[in-house]
């Protein structure tokens, strides 16, 4: 089998660069005034953008939002909870399992509360009740957390029977 190399050795025909060049030149350019009208457009979009933006911030999106006061109380409880979560997986067991699940269930459900209590935040600024019913929702996980740490303590540790017998 013999490989075959094909060379284009031929010149081009007379008068080629002379169209070539003229279809160089007749190609339109890009005009400056599209260009012009597409950044003012874009500017206008992100002044727009922007505007949005800076109102959207302004309302109160959680209680740290509200004064840093409120943002001490949010601190306070969120690194609680954290804790308590942690003592808690630490001690899931088989004996345990149930317990930790149902409790996960209802902090599920304060969480969905807390996002209600948040858009609500947002719909309304700044109202007491709100604020009272999201630092109230912080404090009933708290209990459910300490209930369950003392179910699971109150499992673990080993029950004396007054009808045992000591030697």
């Amino acid at each position: 089998m013999r490989n075959k190399v094909d060379f284009d050795i031929l010149e081009p025909h007379t008068g080629h660069l002379d169209r070539f060049e003229r279809k160089l030149n007749n190609q339109r350019q890009p005009s400056n005034t599209s260009w012009k009208w597409l950044s003012i457009a874009a500017s206008i979009v992100l002044i727009i953008g922007f505007g949005l933006g800076t109102s959207h911030q302004k309302q109160p999106t959680d209680l740290s939002d509200i004064s840093p006061k409120m943002q001490e109380v949010q601190n306070y409880f969120v690194s609680t909870i954290h804790q308590e979560l942690r003592t808690l997986e630490s001690n899931r067991s088989l004996e345990t399992e149930a317990i930790i699940e149902h409790a996960l269930e209802g902090l599920e459900t304060l969480e969905e509360d807390y996002t209600f209590f948040i858009v609500e935040l947002s719909k309304n600024g700044n109202q007491k009740k709100i604020i009272q019913a999201m630092i109230d929702n912080y404090q009933q996980r708290l209990e459910i957390l300490e209930n369950v740490l003392t179910q699971i303590k109150n499992l673990k540790t080993p029950k004396i029977s007054t009808d045992e017998n000591y030697l």
